[in-house]
Formats: C-alpha cells, sequence, structure tokens
C-alpha cells in the first residue's frame, strides 16, 4: 500500500503567526489556511498564545488533521482509493528538537 504524507515542522513560524492572528502582506493568504486549526483549537486548556508551546503544537497537530480532512473531501479519487485500501493518508508532526515523528491518525 502506499502512502499519501501530510506532515508539520514543530516550531512552525506559520503555525505561531496564525495563532497571532498576524496580517502581513503576502504571508496573510498562507496563514488565513491555518486558521481553521486555530479555531479547532479552541477546546485547549491552558493558554491559547504562540508563546505556549504546549498550544503550538495542538495546533499544529490539528492542522495536520485538518490538511488530512481536506485531502479526502477535495480529492474523491484519493478518498476513494483510501477506503479500498489502495492507499493511506497519514499525517506526520516532525519534532525538531529530536528528530523524531509523531504519526497523527
Amino acid at each position: 500500500m502506499k502512502s499519501i504524507y501530510t506532515a508539520l515542522l514543530q516550531h512552525c513560524g506559520a503555525i505561531k503567526g496564525a495563532i497571532d492572528n498576524v496580517k502581513l502582506g503576502n504571508i496573510t493568504a498562507m496563514l488565513s489556511k491555518i486558521e481553521p486549526a486555530v479555531k479547532m483549537s479552541q477546546g485547549f486548556t491552558g493558554k491559547k498564545t504562540s508563546k505556549n508551546e504546549e498550544f503550538v503544537k495542538h495546533v499544529s497537530e490539528n492542522n495536520v488533521l485538518y490538511t488530512m480532512d481536506q485531502i479526502r473531501k477535495k480529492s474523491p479519487i484519493l478518498k476513494e482509493m483510501e477506503e479500498k485500501g489502495e492507499i493511506k493518508i497519514v499525517g506526520v508532526f516532525y519534532n525538531l528538537t529530536d528528530g523524531t515523528l509523531e504519526f497523527l491518525k
């Protein structure tokens, strides 16, 4: 079975920018694509700021899960292939601090 991976790096500046609702030229459009993950993360208990690394990681993981969901919604062909077991859509969180990968469902 082939896998399609969607990944995100730990300490991603784009995630922090989306949390802070940064508006800065061309980057604004990119950050708007992360906003759904910020909204998905509002149930997080604790400080919801870009300075809270736990919250940043939570948003990052939600961004990967959201991206996986969007792949399935926007590509019926890939969704069907996954349902038939021909491929697997996999989310991965890359930890920069220790080089490990966390696979998300």
